[in-house]
């Protein structure tokens, strides 16, 4: 399939296995759902996406309720969460008419799929994250900078090795090394990310959109939310893994039929971030963030008027949401922000 003989970096090879146009696996198939390899919150209850159109509601006022704003959602997956965010906010007209909605998606399967979706909604979709108006945008990414492509770094004896793939023949893939100089690339990204670290991981992609969307945030104003499985410690470790049929597999196997993640270091986040002297970033868990948006309450008020076996449904759906061994741990949840914004719902609770 590949014609040249060349290694390829790790985050190049997984560009091509998710996003080859032919073969790439979010190219060719719904990933989301049953027949898919994961199920997203949106997926899991509407009640999700209710809260989070709340919380957009509440940051919007924080903002000072601008007479117009973009509303921005990065990878929409199927238009689940976009879908019911619309129908919330008309709950809310002042809101919903001074909001500009648009969707960021890499995927023309996936694009096609929201718009059947979302035909009902006023809703453009947009190539790049260059907002060409100058009213503040909200941004809001579910599970959406784990899905972009990583590179791995590896602390040896001699020094620091890149991790490639040697695609020579698909059916044998295998992992190479190739030293490089660490230092090199912290000067691309302008922070050191080596200091104490036996591994690194992170994806270029990320970088570079955090860099334009602080940008935009700085100059029009707006956030971003961020929901995404990942952890907070300083050592960063590897977390690369692929998926196929809802089980783990070789990264190496069933290339562009599987899906490759991984989990994002918050605290790297966090770190560039730090480096826009009129933002910052808060960070809390999906557990405590639904929870002190009102999740269980609004889920006890619909309950009162379905059967039993809906209300219990309803609850074991809420419980992989906020349960400390589903995802109610694992997911995190971070808003950038400017600094004079001091806007803390769904954050408050330490």
């Amino acid at each position: 399939m590949r014609t040249n003989n060349k290694d390829l970096p790790l985050d190049q090879f997984i560009e091509f296995a998710l996003y080859d146009k032919d073969k790439g696996y979010y190219m060719k198939k719904n990933p989301f759902g049953k027949e898919g390899d994961f199920i997203t919150a949106p997926n899991i209850t509407r009640l999700f996406s209710e809260i989070i159109a709340i919380w957009v509601v509440t940051f919007w006022k924080s903002i000072g309720s601008p007479k117009k704003f973009n509303l921005v959602e990065l990878g929409a997956g199927n238009g689940e969460m976009m879908k019911v965010i619309a129908e919330t906010l008309k709950n809310f007209p002042e809101c919903f008419l001074n909001c500009n909605f648009q969707i960021h998606e890499k995927s023309e399967f996936l694009k096609k799929k929201q718009q059947i979706n979302l035909e009902s909604e006023k809703i453009t979709w947009i190539e790049n994250i260059e907002i060409t108006n100058s009213f503040p945008t909200i941004f809001l990414a579910n599970e959406f900078f784990d899905a972009l492509p990583i590179k791995q770094f590896f602390r040896k004896k001699e020094g620091w090795v890149e991790r490639f793939v040697d695609l020579k023949e698909e059916e044998k893939a295998e992992f190479k090394e190739q030293s490089t100089d660490i230092k090199i690339i912290e000067q691309k990204l302008n922070f050191e990310i080596s200091k104490d670290q036996e591994i690194i991981e992170y994806s270029p992609g990320s970088f570079e959109y955090l860099n334009n969307i602080c940008n935009l945030i700085k100059k029009n104003d707006g956030g971003i939310l961020i929901i995404d499985y990942g952890y907070l410690n300083f050592k960063m470790r590897e977390t690369l893994q692929a998926i196929n049929n809802h089980k783990f597999s070789s990264i190496l196997e069933d290339i562009g039929d599987s899906d490759i993640t991984y989990n994002i270091n918050f605290n790297l986040y966090k770190k560039f971030i730090d480096q826009f002297d009129d933002l910052n970033s808060i960070i809390t868990n999906q557990k405590k963030f639904l929870t002190s948006m009102g999740i269980v309450q609004r889920a006890e008020i619909i309950s009162e008027n379905i059967p039993f076996s809906k209300k219990s449904d309803l609850f074991y759906r809420i419980r992989r949401l906020i349960d400390e061994k589903q995802m109610g741990e694992l997911f995190k949840v971070m808003l950038i922000k400017k600094k004079t914004n001091k806007f803390k719902t769904g954050f408050e609770i330490d």
